[in-house]
């Protein structure tokens, strides 16, 4: 458990440390703040920003970093607002916390941004292959692929059931879904329940050519595009 603040000697810290106190053995509890060093990223992993605070928040490591928030007011927290908070969070009672960047409007762009609110809507449509690039925007590889990835949307935009598309993992969150490294290429078939990880090289004419293996939408897109040209 965790609560963020950048403030000291309040009220609130004194009720979170009593309850750490009291109980000692059941979770672990942490302050932090939201601006410096190693908080700063464990801020951002949670999604907190300084605006949020103080807030409290809580982590499941066993069940895939699960996080919760606390919905109360953290400046008039009370001891037994924390044991109430550790007892619903183990009778399962909570519901997980999932970071989302707001829906971007319809721009019409070739590569489409996905977050978590319409993730499910677009990577699980059923009349679409998606091909999504999962990134970290201070990853360096990621940078390095950004161009390749804006060409490859550019060149199949005129596929219409063919969706390139890129998710900012540090912002956003689906249940189910772990990305270990950046960036992480996954392939979602149309009409399939499962996932595919593109495993091949980086450069746009081996992405291309993976496609026309394992989309059916490039390779009728093709099969189209060689027909005509035979007119």
């Amino acid at each position: 458990m965790i609560l963020f603040t950048e403030e000291t000697g309040t009220d609130y810290q004194a009720a979170f440390a009593k309850a750490a106190n009291d109980l000692n053995g059941q979770i672990l509890f942490v302050t932090s703040g939201v601006s410096e060093g190693i908080q700063s990223r464990l801020a951002e992993f949670i999604g907190v920003t300084k605006d949020d605070t103080p807030t409290m928040r809580l982590i499941d490591p066993q069940e895939q970093m699960l996080k919760f928030v606390w919905e109360g007011d953290a400046k008039s927290l009370t001891v037994a607002d924390v044991e109430a908070y550790i007892k619903a969070f183990k009778a399962g009672e909570l519901k997980p916390h999932l970071k989302s960047e707001p829906i971007p409007e319809d721009t019409n762009e070739p590569l489409t941004t996905i977050v978590g609110k319409n993730w499910d809507q677009i990577v699980n449509d059923a009349e679409k292959d998606v091909l999504v690039k999962y990134y970290a925007p201070w990853c360096g590889h990621c940078k390095a692929l950004a161009p390749t990835w804006d060409q490859l949307a550019l060149d199949v935009k005129d596929i219409p059931d063919l969706v390139i598309g890129k998710f900012d993992a540090t912002a956003n969150e689906v249940a189910g879904l772990e990305i270990r490294g950046y960036p992480t290429l996954k392939f979602y078939p149309k009409g399939s329940d499962d996932a595919i990880d593109y495993q091949g090289g980086r450069e746009l004419d081996d992405i291309k050519a993976w496609l026309s293996e394992n989309s059916e939408a490039y390779k009728a897109a093709q099969s189209a595009s060689a027909g005509t040209e035979d007119l």
